[in-house]
């Protein structure tokens, strides 16, 4: 009986270690699981943090893009203004050289500067 006695002995012994790694085990998976409900809650505000510096990001992007396309559109209608200015220049500067030069007083002077009239006085 000894035997059977020293057998259930240590049979209870390691039944009580089973039992105390149990609860140890279970332990550990508690603190585990806190942990884990901790980084999932910490995730989900660095995500939102991500989601509204990307949001405010792309809201900064297209004020940046508006304003480039204001000024691009700014430019393109002074240099229009600017063009008009300067073929309305050419052609005025082209009238006076050909109004000024012999071919455009030959062409233009009659209808310019009418016919001297001729009169002749007698005695």
């Amino acid at each position: 009986m000894r035997v059977n006695d020293a057998v259930v002995e240590r049979l209870e012994r390691i039944i009580e270690s089973l039992q105390e790694n149990s609860v140890k085990m279970g332990q550990m998976l508690a603190v585990h699981d806190e942990k884990l409900d901790k980084q999932d809650r910490i995730d989900a505000v660095l995500f939102e943090k991500v989601e509204s510096v990307h949001r405010e990001v792309n809201r900064q992007a297209n004020e940046i893009k508006a304003g480039c396309e204001r000024d691009i559109r700014k430019v393109d209608d002074r240099l229009r203004v600017i063009e008009k200015k300067m073929w309305s220049i050419i052609g005025a500067l082209s009238s006076i050289s050909f109004v000024g030069s012999p071919f455009g007083k030959r062409a233009v002077g009659p209808i310019l500067t009418p016919a001297p009239e001729v009169s002749i006085i007698e005695k």
